[in-house]
């Protein structure tokens, strides 16, 4: 958003221009190496500039240009995000300057080097990253410093804290708000979908915003987007939920805890994805969507982002602390993390696979309909007339009866049905299993790599489809899964990406690791 500029020290020279260039969550200006004010300023490519017109004003990076059919001499041109930002018609004059660098980056600097930050540091370094004063190179330093050296437990908080505070809150007047969340790191694992339309069905109020996939095919927004609109602002999410007691929505549209999607669209590229960002980046979420009570699932396994217990139950521990510290009632279940969940990896095949269990098919994979029923019954539990270990007997006749589906399809109608119907990629690949015997091990992470070089979550059709889970039995030749994608290219990667390591060890049945779970 644009913020009004208290005076400028350079005349409006230039033309504004609309460059329909997509950056991703990055202001990007572009002048012509011939601009008289390039070259009278000084500017250097990918300095900060700011770019005033008509009492507004907005943060940039610069890209210098030789080409006149970009910009001429004369114009200033804007990507996508920033045109949109500084809300002033193409044609008006506008003029840049440079803009002073963000005085936080100090406190980087600082935690860069091993240091401990305050939680007035944290404060400064979000309201910067809120306000785009960091540029996507300077995101990268944070993220790094904080996630390398790692947080202790208060800067968690303090980071929390700061993100929460970076955008809007939402309060719904009630005392009973509920959420789940997923950690992630295992494919497949929609169970927020089959979970909310369950324990609103129950008549719950539960609020899911969700962030899109950082390192995964599919994050529930990606999936959800296949059925429905999840771009809400603030009123349309807020009619929703009043209306129909839930929402499946992407956070970002509504301007919850907005530093977070800023700084997940650098977390993607890099591959980051810190425990201590991750709680602070679930916390701040929930709690600004206005949360009350949460459930966090904790999946282990050889492959999953926690990979052991003792890790688990740390992880565990930082949960409850940061909070307790922010008043949010939290229950932390560990679960299997094996494997995928569900047969889908890519948003049209974990909707599928969702939309399978609601309608009771008896094609739908049962270990996302057994572990959607766990994690529904421990919500419910937090209505205080439901009596403890009823809450899943509670879910499963919900979701027999159809009540479930029935709420499921009306989110979708109050969302506004997806007008876009995503296919299937029509260019396939079946992996065979390369001897006899029993799947033994399935790797998350492979299998994620897999799906994302087939093109998910961009490609919506694109991903796998899985045909044997752990403990079945295969025979040589035998396929394993099914690679769809849509575009050669992501095809060719992900063939390559199998040729190294299908994801799949073939042995025998004492041979399958052991679940850790509390269910």
């Amino acid at each position: 958003m644009a913020t009004k500029s208290k005076s400028t020290t350079t005349k409006e020279t230039l033309q504004l221009r609309r460059l329909g260039i997509d950056t991703y969550h990055e202001n990007v200006a572009y002048l012509h190496r011939e601009c008289e004010v390039y070259r009278a300023e000084g500017f250097q490519a990918l300095s900060k500039v700011k770019i005033c017109a008509n009492g507004r004003r907005i943060l940039a990076v610069l890209n210098v240009v030789d080409d006149d059919s970009i910009v001429t001499p004369t114009d200033l041109g804007l990507s996508e995000e920033a045109f949109a930002k500084l809300g002033i018609s193409e044609g008006h004059l506008v003029s840049i300057e440079h803009a002073e660098p963000p005085a936080s980056m100090n406190a980087v600097r600082r935690k860069i080097a091993g240091e401990r930050l305050t939680q007035e540091d944290f404060h400064h370094i979000i309201s910067d990253i809120t306000d785009t004063r960091y540029s996507k190179t300077e995101i990268s330093a944070f993220l790094v410093a904080t996630g390398q050296t790692d947080m202790d437990r208060d800067e968690v908080f303090y980071l929390s804290r700061a993100m929460l505070e970076s955008g809007e809150q939402l309060d719904w007047n009630e005392s009973l708000v509920v959420d789940k969340h997923c950690i992630g790191g295992i494919p497949g694992n929609r169970t927020s979908m089959l979970v909310v339309p369950m324990v609103a069905a129950h008549g719950m109020l539960i609020p899911k915003t969700s962030s899109r996939a950082i390192t995964s095919p599919a994050g529930t927004a990606d999936t959800m987007e296949v059925l429905a609109d999840v771009e809400l602002d603030i009123k349309k999410l807020h009619d929703i939920v009043r209306k129909h007691r839930a929402c499946l929505a992407w956070g970002g549209k509504a301007e919850l805890s907005p530093a977070d999607d800023i700084m997940i669209a650098v977390e993607r590229p890099l591959g980051i994805d810190s425990l201590g960002q991750m709680v602070a980046s679930i916390l701040s979420k929930k709690l600004a969507a206005g949360s009350t009570h949460l459930v966090i699932d904790i999946p282990v396994g050889p492959t999953a982002k926690v990979r052991r217990m003792g890790q688990a139950q740390r992880l565990r521990k930082l949960f409850e602390f940061v909070a307790d510290q922010l008043g949010i009632y939290l229950e932390v279940i560990i679960t299997d993390g094996r494997q995928p969940v569900g047969f889908g990896i890519g948003p049209v095949l974990e909707a599928r696979d969702v939309m399978q269990v609601l309608q009771n098919s008896p094609k739908a994979p049962a270990d996302l309909r057994q572990k959607a029923l766990r994690l529904a019954g421990r919500v419910l539990e937090f209505d205080p007339d439901v009596r403890g270990g009823n809450g899943y007997a509670i879910a499963r006749d919900i979701l027999d009866s159809g009540r479930a589906l029935d709420k499921m399809n009306a989110i979708i109608s109050a969302q506004g049905e997806q007008s876009n119907k995503f296919e299937l990629g029509q260019l396939t690949h079946e992996v065979l299993s390369p001897a006899d015997g029993v799947v033994i091990e399935i790797d998350n992470l492979q299998m994620a790599r897999i799906a994302r070089f087939a093109g998910a979550p961009m490609d919506k059709g694109a991903g796998v489809d899985l045909f044997k889970k752990l403990g079945d039995k295969v025979e040589k030749g035998e396929p394993l899964y099914r690679i769809h994608a849509e575009f050669p290219s992501d095809f060719n990667f992900a063939l390559t990406l199998c040729e190294r390591d299908i994801g799949y060890l073939i042995g025998k049945e004492d041979q399958i690791p052991k679940a850790f779970v509390e269910f």
